[in-house]
């Protein structure tokens, strides 16, 4: 299975510069961690991908085998985890958890069996009645990705997963990632993160698709 973008463009106006033009890539199952500097498309195609932005040129195909605008696709078969998480903030942690089952159609038992097990996995048992305000960086951000895997989906997209977190929180989702992300699903991750490679099956240089800045160059070149 494989998640396939076929010669797709995508810009947010028509006076602006193409963000990504007729590009193509296939993102079998496993881990795909993107990489390149901020302003080269890597958010843009994550949402893309999940159908929350449609492209004005190309095809997308998810791995279920059509669009990524299907409702049952967003519902069932996918989860992403934003940059800004986007935790309902009055809700508790075990409630954004609840919601996210239900929302995707699992009964009550197999709601409260699937968010034990993933705020067990994540740490998180201790904090589940609390509001995500209460919570540190890092229990904000492992709150955010058991909510994602809470509907098992098979398309798991993240941007910025461990972005300013500590080794620890780190290594408690890389792991938690590593042991979800087998047999047929995919996962696509957006970091500037290091600390990431070793979990990754590929990794993909954005950087090549962004016109390099040459006065930068001379900028770093004039402080050495």
């Amino acid at each position: 299975m494989s998640f396939r973008c076929q010669q797709i463009s995508f810009r947010y106006n028509k006076r602006t510069p193409w963000i990504l033009e007729q590009f193509s890539q296939e993102f079998s199952s496993g881990i795909t961690l993107i990489k390149g500097a901020s302003g080269c498309g890597k958010s843009t195609l994550l949402r893309l991908l999940a159908g929350y932005l449609s492209p004005q040129g190309g095809v997308i195909t998810t791995p279920l085998g059509g669009s990524p605008r299907d409702p049952e696709f967003q519902r069932r078969d996918l989860g992403f985890v934003f940059q800004q998480l986007n935790l309902l903030p009055l809700a508790s942690v075990l409630r954004n958890l609840e919601m996210a089952a239900s929302l995707a159609g699992f009964s009550r038992e197999e709601v409260d069996c699937r968010a034990a097990r993933y705020m067990g996995l994540l740490g998180l048992e201790a904090y589940a009645e609390r509001r995500p305000g209460a919570l540190s960086g890092g229990q904000q951000q492992r709150a955010a990705i058991a909510r994602a895997l809470i509907k098992e989906p098979t398309v798991l997209l993240l941007d910025e997963p461990t972005s300013g977190l500590d080794d620890l929180n780190t290594q408690v989702i890389s792991q938690t990632l590593q042991n979800y992300i087998v047999g047929p699903r995919v996962c696509v991750i957006c970091s500037h993160d290091h600390r990431l490679d070793p979990i990754a099956h590929e990794i993909l240089d954005f950087n090549r698709f962004l016109p390099l800045e040459r006065h930068l160059v001379t900028l770093v070149g004039a402080t050495e």
